[in-house]
């Protein structure tokens, strides 16, 4: 069952909310790893920060994970078990039973408030949040994910504006957050999340959900996505420009890498046709895409 509860939470997933919690918290310490070196603006400085920076991995990993995932898969069982690519899923396959499914993201739900509180009343609000658009986006009547539009926006919210919040009140509080990338990090995430609604798109129309590419088909879905991503190059492209947050000395590194992200989703999503081509195109652009956040993050942190 431990095994089971573990594949629930899919550990594959984790990076999905650490890699903008990272940011977040980058951007509150100007630290590419919080360390013994003075840069919060209180006595402890960025050593009295380790400990509330694992609290919060803790709870942005594993613990919202197994909390939103467990209820999604429960309702969602029905529909996996038609689904092939299903086949080995904890529920479906009899490993987790429904009841111990629910446990299990109750206690995890619970756990991770309570983590959270002892860290920062924001860093605990941030992360009920996250738990509550998870359950807007599994459970009816709401279940947004069967609402085309309203199950990427769900997303790309909790995935790429509340997780780079919560790095940043896990450290400060929330006076001074820089919304900007909060947004910048939303249209990431639907450039990223749109494809994973075209993979399953033949299980959906047979489950009868009604995902964003059940609407709009896969290739207007995976343009939707595109426009996302051009959306996000442009506003790092005005932000380095500017000298707002981005340095201005990376100004080259993100017009350059702009059309090598652009070209690489238009290749590799938008003219993909079968589902293992969506997979391997959203693996291979999210590595491009850290090429441009590696520049941002030594620069932002005077590495170099």
């Amino acid at each position: 069952m431990l095994l089971g509860l573990l594949g629930i939470a899919r550990p594959s997933l984790w990076t999905v909310t650490l890699v903008p919690f990272w940011v977040g918290n980058l951007l509150a310490t100007r630290e590419l790893v919080v360390g013994p070196r003075e840069c919060l603006p209180r006595p402890r400085g960025c050593a009295g920060a380790v400990a509330p920076v694992v609290a919060g991995v803790a709870v942005w990993g594993p613990l919202l994970w197994l909390a939103v995932l467990a209820v999604n898969d429960v309702v969602d069982a029905p529909g996996d078990r038609r689904n092939p690519r299903k086949r080995d899923a904890p529920l479906v396959s009899g490993q987790v039973s429904v009841r111990e499914a629910m446990v299990a993201a109750h206690v995890a739900g619970l756990a991770a408030l309570l983590v959270a509180i002892t860290v920062r009343l924001s860093f605990a609000l941030v992360t009920l949040g996250f738990l509550g658009l998870g359950w807007l986006y599994s459970v009816p009547p709401f279940r947004f994910k069967g609402r085309p539009g309203l199950d990427v926006a769900t997303n790309a919210v909790a995935v790429g504006g509340l997780a780079v919040v919560a790095g940043w009140t896990v450290v400060r509080p929330l006076a001074g957050f820089p919304w900007v990338m909060a947004f910048q990090g939303v249209l990431v995430a639907v450039a990223l999340y749109v494809p994973t609604t075209v993979v399953d798109h033949g299980a959906d129309v047979a489950g009868g959900y009604r995902t964003v590419a059940v609407r709009l088909g896969p290739r207007v879905a995976h343009r939707v996505g595109l426009a996302a991503l051009a959306s996000a190059c442009a506003l790092a492209i005005l932000l380095a420009a500017r000298g707002t947050l981005y340095p201005n000395r990376i100004l080259w590194i993100e017009v350059a890498s702009a059309p090598i992200l652009l070209g690489a989703y238009w290749r590799l999503l938008v003219r993909a046709r079968e589902p293992h081509a969506v997979l391997r195109g959203i693996i291979i652009v999210s590595w491009l895409f850290l090429m441009p956040c590696a520049a941002f993050a030594l620069a932002y942190t005077g590495t170099v």
